[in-house]
Order: structure tokens, then C-alpha cells, then sequence
């Protein structure tokens, strides 16, 4: 049975499937997938998959908060 997120040795996960970041970010498959071609989040390949790295989660919320502290 395949594991929903690759974890590291600490147990916090270092890999998301896009399922599990659309899940984290609360967007959909087609945001997800379209945020990775313009390069606001990062992938890997793992063989055929993609998967999203933990540090790429992050760095695209503090884009996000970036991006939303220019507004103000």
C-alpha cells in the first residue's frame, strides 16, 4: 500500500503527492498544476510522479504572504 506522503526521518513528511498539497493549500488539481508551469511552486519528479517538497509548500505561503502584504 502506497504511502500518502514520503516522510523523513524526524516522521514530518519531506514529499507530498499534488493531492496532498491541494489538500495543505486548499486549491484545486488545476491551481496546483498551474502554479508549478508559472514556477510559484516547486516539484520533483520521482519517476513518473511529481510530488511537491515540504520546503516548497512553504516557500510558496510566504510568496503568498509577500504578495499580500504589497496590497496593504
Amino acid at each position: 500500500m502506497a504511502t500518502a506522503v514520503e516522510h523523513g526521518l524526524a516522521g514530518e513528511p519531506v514529499l507530498y503527492r499534488v493531492e496532498d498539497a491541494m489538500k495543505a493549500l486548499s486549491l484545486s488539481r488545476t491551481v496546483i498544476y498551474e502554479q508549478i508551469r508559472a514556477g510559484r511552486l516547486r516539484a520533483v519528479r520521482q519517476g513518473r510522479a511529481r510530488r511537491i517538497p515540504a520546503s516548497a509548500i512553504r516557500e510558496y505561503v510566504a510568496l503568498l504572504e509577500r504578495e499580500a502584504g504589497g496590497d496593504q
